[in-house]
């Protein structure tokens, strides 16, 4: 019982080693900037107090979205789309695949799942490590143990899943971060310049250029990560969906989700503007239920789906099971899969979300 306990722990320190080098970088940063280069570098006063009045609300801000993005949980799936225990027992000891579909249909259809979501062949989307039917956009992260809501991708910068409820801090915390080096850069350039043409062996010069190297190299970095997800939120996509395409009933539809430039954006921060650009969570819906671009009349601005801070999603998240091996579940074992779209007459959204007629009567 101790080895697994104390491989636990090694590994979870393993995966802080980033977060850690990030912060030392954040604190190193701090050091340089305010006393070597404000304090003891820039002679006139005034340049001092306007430098350190406009550093310090970024470094905040940066700060504040680095820290949601580490610590807020991640999306899991809500208890209705675990398998209820008689149901498990017959879907792994099926003898066929076509049973297993068979018990999948009937628990979405009993518990009315909104879930649109199939594999290539057809099947409705099953996790055999969770045991749980993957609601859309959902995906199983092999860090985190267990299937996330809207998965992104797993950060090991921030050594946390980029998802549903995490997403929103995430490309702030990018967007804080590149202006956060942007500003170190134009302030430090002149005098970077100055000791460059001028070089001498002090600790304070050395301090200044390097940190005028670091904030280049950082922000070139981030200029690229940041304008990716810019365009993902665009478009309403994921990483994973952006290398491979959501599968619907007509097949492959990479703008499945897209609903609009606006909508995209609404989906993510929220509706409420003057908590844009704060660490808050303000992003719509709960996680589970996706507007399509496919269904009529439909966007975020007609939709109330937003779901308040305390306040909880109609589905309520349990934790996942353990591992075992079933005739679907070893066909995803290696591959997530797209999404399938029903019929748009059997799509009804109305201001409680997103519900299904008669989606498996036409299987």
């Amino acid at each position: 019982k101790m080895a697994p306990l104390v491989a636990r722990c090694c590994l979870a320190g393993l995966r802080s080693i980033p977060v850690v080098f990030i912060v030392a970088v954040i604190v190193w940063s701090y050091y340089a900037y305010v006393l070597q280069m404000c304090a003891w570098t820039v002679e006139n006063t005034g340049e001092k107090v306007i430098y350190l009045v406009l550093y310090h609300p970024l470094l905040f801000m940066f700060a504040w979205a680095y820290w949601k993005t580490i610590f807020t949980p991640v999306g899991t799936v809500p208890k209705e789309f675990y398998l209820p225990p008689a149901d498990l027992e017959r879907f792994e000891h099926a003898d066929n695949e076509d049973i297993q579909r068979d018990i999948l249909v009937k628990v979405v259809r009993e518990r009315n799942l909104p879930v649109q979501c199939r594999t290539n062949s057809g099947a409705i989307r099953y996790c055999e490590k969770c045991k749980c039917v993957k609601p859309d956009r959902c995906h199983h992260c092999s860090v985190c143990g267990a299937c996330v809501l809207k998965m992104d991708h797993h950060c090991p910068w921030v050594n946390n899943c980029v998802c549903y409820t995490t997403y929103k801090f995430f490309v702030l915390f990018l967007g804080y971060a590149l202006l956060y080096c942007l500003y170190i850069a134009a302030t430090s350039a002149q005098y970077f310049v100055k000791f460059w043409t001028k070089p001498e062996n002090s600790t304070t010069k050395i301090m200044v250029q390097f940190l005028f190297f670091v904030a280049g190299m950082f922000g070139l970095a981030l200029i690229i990560l940041l304008g990716f997800h810019i365009f993902l939120v665009h478009k309403n996509r994921s990483t994973i969906e952006s290398f491979r395409a959501p599968i619907f009933r007509g097949g492959p539809e990479k703008d499945g989700f897209n609903l609009g430039r606006n909508n995209n954006f609404i989906e993510v921060f929220g509706e409420e503007k003057k908590k844009w650009f704060l660490p808050i969570f303000t992003s719509c819906g709960d996680g589970v239920m996706y507007p399509t671009r496919l269904a009529p009349g439909n966007s975020y601005s007609s939709m109330d789906t937003s779901t308040p801070t305390g306040a909880t999603s109609p589905f309520q998240n349990n934790k996942s099971v353990n591992d075992s091996e079933t005739l679907l579940g070893r066909q995803q074992k290696y591959l997530e899969e797209g999404v399938t779209e029903p019929p748009i007459n059997n799509a009804v959204f109305d201001n409680q979300g997103v519900t299904f007629q008669d989606e498996f009567t036409k299987m």
